[in-house]
């Protein structure tokens, strides 16, 4: 069965690789010369430039900010370098660094090596990406340069559920025919710049750029900047642009609560707070008594409140924020937090139910991403309101073959990596007809369901119907495949296992224990997994020192059968 893969960055690796364990012929089609996708931070050393529209009319360029709008007076330095943005590719920053531990974000039989940091630069995880190409032999199924121009369905589609697929390489193009497809671009290529919500803007005399514009903080040497929305980037580009800017401003309507990488007892904070119990205690409680558990617990570190950051009091979940240095570059007076953008003036901005303005040079605005497929027709997969109706995220319900899968189109609350590879684990078994999808009005069913809950849950703002509890999600997919862990199997046979499982981080090697693509490691690499957490940090061992997770886990024995007994933990 010949499967067609659009793109190679994580989900389009994760695809290939599951379709080769299922026995599957993938053919991965990249339209730039490498993998990685948004973790390949590209940039063309070709000397200070400047387009019409993205330079000052005073002559100072942008430091090769491509996209830049500026208005008729500010200049900004100009930086040795131009940077190369790819149309239709994501952009990171030089400085960019993983939000998720490497353990919590490995894929599922192929842990990070020890001596990686826990936290990962961009270009340390694109050497891990590399390192899973080469071990599973993905490169040779990988085409480059070539671009996905069109897939239609075949003729014969009712019958065989093949579809077209039109590439285009060195300005030729090619059609073939494939039995499957898989479509993995992801959700960072196009900036949303939704200017007409912000009146004024069209009179405003400083400069302004999408967040995916910035590589580097020399453009805000000396100047005065607004950051217009509160997401990860946004953040990290405050805290950058404060150590050389004259002032720094963040506008958020909503706030956000913030966690920062180093949690409780100084280890990650996803492998304290993903886990088995805490999912299931937060899941079974009322919305409002999580909200409040929630709110209660991240303000122990700070109070939100003092720091302009609480996010508004409902009950609607909130992505929280990762950053290190926010709390502290606020309390240092570098950094100030704002209400939402009321008004633009010609080198000022006003703000809600702020009387005065406030003078403005630079505008960043992080206001997301847009999603299309412009290569799929609208009756295949249509997006509006940055959501699409896909059966578990994944599926149209509609089609009359289930030979076309959309990966990673979703927003979990924890690593993406572990999320789209159990989607391409569960898809290559759909596509090889060993899984199979319930009936078409079943699935809009669930779809329209989940969409109610989520927007009770999440709220209905841009992409909050794309927001889903990881683990729940990753447990659901594991059953559809036979390959969600048994806790209460495992502390008959195994407690040492079923302990580290159930109280512990839910690492994706729990999806590898048993079932279809089981790995014989996933043990070990199951009661290691803080030891690989350990090793790069624990570079000065005192005399005498120990380890207490072994202790603990006995003590919580106990506690676990109790758990079990009174939750119905399975």
């Amino acid at each position: 069965m010949r499967v067609a893969v659009v793109g190679a960055g994580v989900s389009g690796l994760a695809a290939t690789k599951c379709c080769l364990d299922e026995g599957l012929e993938p053919t991965c089609f990249e339209q730039s010369q490498d993998i990685g996708g948004l973790w390949r931070y590209t940039v063309s050393q070709q000397g200070p430039s400047c387009c019409p529209g993205q330079c000052s009319s005073a002559g100072g360029g942008l430091g090769g900010l491509q996209g830049v709008s500026s208005g008729h007076g500010a200049d900004a330095p100009g930086v040795p370098w131009q940077e190369h943005i790819e149309a239709g590719r994501p952009s990171v920053y030089p400085s960019l660094i993983s939000n998720t531990s490497k353990e919590m974000s490995a894929f599922s039989d192929f842990p990070f090596p020890e001596h990686f940091p826990v936290f990962l630069p961009n270009a340390l995880f694109l050497d891990y990406l590399r390192r899973y190409a080469e071990r599973f032999g993905l490169r040779e199924r990988i085409k480059f340069g070539t671009t996905v121009v069109s897939i239609r369905k075949h003729p014969d589609f009712a019958t065989t559920g093949q579809w077209n697929v039109v590439t285009e390489a060195g300005g030729k193009q090619t059609s073939d025919v494939f039995d499957a497809v898989m479509v993995c671009i992801g959700n960072f290529s196009e900036p949303s710049l939704p200017l007409q919500c912000f009146p004024g803007i069209e009179r405003f005399r400083g400069q302004y750029f999408h967040s995916r514009q910035y590589k580097h903080p020399d453009v805000f040497q000396g100047k005065r900047v607004l950051v217009v929305g509160m997401g990860n980037s946004g953040v990290d580009i405050a805290v950058e642009a404060s150590r050389v800017a004259a002032k720094v401003t963040i506008s958020t309507s909503r706030g956000s609560w913030l966690l920062s990488r180093v949690f409780e007892r100084g280890y990650p904070w996803d492998m304290v707070s993903i886990t088995r119990l805490k999912t299931l205690i937060k899941t079974s409680l009322p919305r409002a008594l999580s909200w409040n558990l929630t709110n209660h617990k991240v303000n122990k570190r700070f109070n939100h409140k003092n720091y302009g950051l609480q996010p508004d009091s409902s009950w609607h979940v909130r992505e929280p924020l990762l950053n290190d240095d926010l709390p502290s570059y606020i309390l240092t007076g570098r950094i100030t937090i704002r209400p939402g953008v009321k008004e633009f003036r010609d080198n000022s901005v006003l703000f809600h139910n702020c009387p005065e303005e406030e003078p403005v040079d630079i505008v960043v605005f992080c206001t997301g991403y847009s999603v299309s497929f412009p290569f799929l027709e609208e009756s295949v997969v249509k997006v509006e309101n940055k959501h699409a109706s896909l059966y578990k995220h994944v599926f149209p319900t509609h089609l009359q073959k289930p030979t076309l899968a959309v990966l990673g189109f979703i927003k979990p609350f924890g690593p993406v990596m572990p999320v789209v590879e159990m989607q391409a684990r569960w898809v290559s078994r759909v596509f090889k007809g060993l899984c199979h999808l319930p009936s078409q009005s079943v699935m809009e069913e669930e779809v329209n369901e989940n969409k109610k809950n989520q927007v009770k849950w999440f709220g209905l703002t841009y992409d909050e119907v794309l927001k889903t509890e990881w683990l729940v999600y990753l447990d659901t997919l594991a059953s559809l495949i036979g390959a969600k862990p048994s806790v209460l199997g495992l502390l008959c046979i195994d407690p040492k296992l079923a302990l580290t499982i159930f109280f512990g981080p839910c690492t994706p090697y729990q999806y590898r224990l048993g079932g279809p693509g089981s790995w014989q490691g996933a043990r070990q690499a199951i009661l290691t997994q803080w030891d690989r957490v350990i090793k790069p940090t624990r570079t000065r061992v005192p005399a005498g020192s120990s380890s207490s997770f072994p202790s603990l886990l006995v003590v919580l024995g106990f506690l676990l059968l109790l758990a079990a007994v009174i939750f119905g933990f399975k």
